[in-house]
C-alpha cells in the first residue's frame, strides 16, 4: 500500500475520532485530535507528490499550515482568540485564492457557467450577514465577520473552477464556517453543531487536497516519438 494511502487512512481514522469525540463531549479527545487533521492532510499532499515525482504545492502546504492555527485558536475560548484564529483561516483562504487563481481561476470565471458562481456567492454572503449582522455586533465581531466572509466567498468561487472536488470542498468549507458565525451571532444553533461544523470542515478540506493532489502531481502523458508512435498502413 502507498504511504500516501497509509496517511489518508489515518485522516479519516483521526476524524472519525473527532467526531465521536464532539458527540459524546470528550474534551481530552478534541485537544488530542484537532490539531492533527490538517497536518495528516499536509503529509498525504507531500507523500503523494513525491510518489508521482512531483513538488508539493507550496501554497496548499501553507493553507494547511495556516489552518492548523486556526484549529489550536478556536480551542481556547475568548474573543482575542476567535479573531487569532480567523486570521489564520483567513491566510488559509489567501492561499488557496493565490493557488486557484495561479491555475486559471479568473479566466474561467469569465465564461459562462462558471460566470455565475461569484454572483451566487455574493449573495449568500449578503443574506448571511445580514441575517447575523445584529448578534454580530452585539459580540463586537460584525466588521471582522464581514472582512473574512468577502475572502470566504472569493475563495469559493475560484475553487469551483478547478473541478467538482475542490469546488465541492470549498463550499462544505464556507458551510462550516457559517455555522459557526451563526452560532457566535446567536441567530442558530442546530442540534448537534459542533459535529456538523468538523464534518463539514474536515470533508471540505480534504476535498479540497484530494482534488488538487490528483490534477497537479498526475503524471504527464508521455510525448508520441517516432519510436513510439504507432504504424501507419
Amino acid at each position: 500500500m502507498p504511504r500516501s494511502r497509509t496517511v489518508l487512512i489515518a485522516f479519516l481514522v483521526v476524524t472519525a475520532a473527532n467526531l465521536l469525540a464532539n458527540a459524546t463531549g470528550g474534551g481530552l479527545a478534541l485537544l488530542l485530535t484537532k490539531p492533527l487533521l490538517m497536518p495528516l492532510l499536509a503529509a498525504y499532499l507531500w507523500r503523494v507528490s513525491a510518489e508521482r515525482a512531483a513538488r508539493p504545492d507550496r501554497l496548499l502546504l501553507a493553507a494547511l499550515a495556516f489552518a492548523t492555527g486556526g484549529d489550536v485558536a478556536l480551542m481556547i475560548d475568548g474573543t482575542g482568540w476567535f479573531l487569532a484564529g480567523m486570521a489564520c483561516f483567513l491566510g488559509t483562504h489567501l492561499c488557496y485564492l493565490a493557488a486557484f487563481t495561479r491555475h486559471g481561476a479568473a479566466t474561467a470565471l469569465r465564461r459562462t457557467p462558471l460566470v455565475a458562481v461569484p454572483l451566487g456567492y455574493a449573495v449568500l454572503t449578503v443574506v448571511a450577514l445580514t441575517w447575523m449582522w445584529a448578534g454580530l455586533t452585539d459580540v463586537g465581531l460584525a466588521v471582522p465577520v464581514a472582512g473574512y466572509a468577502i475572502a470566504l466567498a472569493a475563495m469559493a468561487s475560484t475553487a469551483a473552477t478547478q473541478g467538482w472536488r475542490v469546488g465541492l470542498g470549498a463550499a462544505l468549507f464556507l458551510g462550516s464556517d457559517l455555522l459557526i458565525a451563526a452560532g457566535v451571532a446567536e441567530v442558530a444553533q442546530p442540534p448537534g453543531a459542533p459535529v456538523l461544523v468538523m464534518a463539514t470542515y474536515a470533508a471540505g478540506q480534504a476535498l479540497i487536497v484530494l482534488g488538487l493532489a490528483a490534477r497537479i502531481c498526475a503524471p504527464p502523458q508521455a510525448p508520441v516519438t517516432p519510436a513510439t508512435a504507432p504504424a501507419t498502413p
